[in-house]
């Protein structure tokens, strides 16, 4: 990323939402999201996709902000920030995978979109340490407009995926919704383990 620091906005700004796409992968959190709103009405499917990519949202921009002072503050390292989200991850995973969901998952009031979806499925590690990478490298006032733009750019584009996957439910069935939910559980374990071996691998420059 060495070369951000010389190239244009415009082209820091392209790189910047095509970076961000990849990591926060909204077409890799849709089956995710479908499991986890099945038994929602579409109006609340739809409230929470966009609830979702806000509190992604919300969340990068507070790093983009404030997140290498708030981590030095805490004492808090990457790895560690990494590994705490795996672990979360990996629970949640384990309840889609058996399907047996926890009193608070499954209560009314819970909303999944803010955790674990909006985050730290969409707005985990990778995505926060990237923000904090980006800023370092947006010296000028047009590289931060441009910084900008591509992270609201990017969670727009994930709250209209996960608004418009949802009439998905509606063909699938309850079986359909089953499977899905199995399906979400397995990549979501692969998500969690992967970050929680990356984490170890920090810790021990490996």
């Amino acid at each position: 990323m060495n070369n951000l620091a010389t190239i244009s906005a415009v082209t820091f700004g392209m790189q910047a939402f095509v970076t961000f796409f990849v990591i926060l992968d909204p077409p890799g959190a849709t089956p995710i999201f479908l499991s986890l709103v099945s038994s929602r009405t579409p109006r609340e499917r739809v409230r929470m996709a966009w609830q979702g990519a806000g509190v992604s949202l919300v969340v990068i921009v507070a790093f983009a902000l404030f997140g290498k002072l708030i981590l030095d503050y805490l004492h808090i390292s990457v790895n560690a920030l990494q590994g705490a989200g795996g672990l979360l991850m990996l629970l949640i995973s384990l309840e889609l995978l058996t399907g047996k969901e926890s009193k608070e998952t499954t209560h009314e009031n819970v909303n999944v979109a803010l955790v674990p979806l909006g985050t730290p499925l969409l707005a985990g590690p990778g995505a926060i340490v990237t923000t904090i990478l980006y800023v370092q490298y947006a010296h000028s006032g047009t590289a931060k407009l441009a910084l900008a733009l591509a992270i609201i750019g990017v969670h727009l584009v994930i709250g209209f995926t996960l608004m418009f996957s949802t009439k998905i439910l509606g063909l699938i069935r309850d079986s359909g919704v089953t499977l899905l939910a199995r399906i979400a559980g397995l990549l979501l374990a692969a998500i969690a383990v992967e970050m929680v071996v990356q984490s170890i691998k920090g810790f021990f420059n490996l």
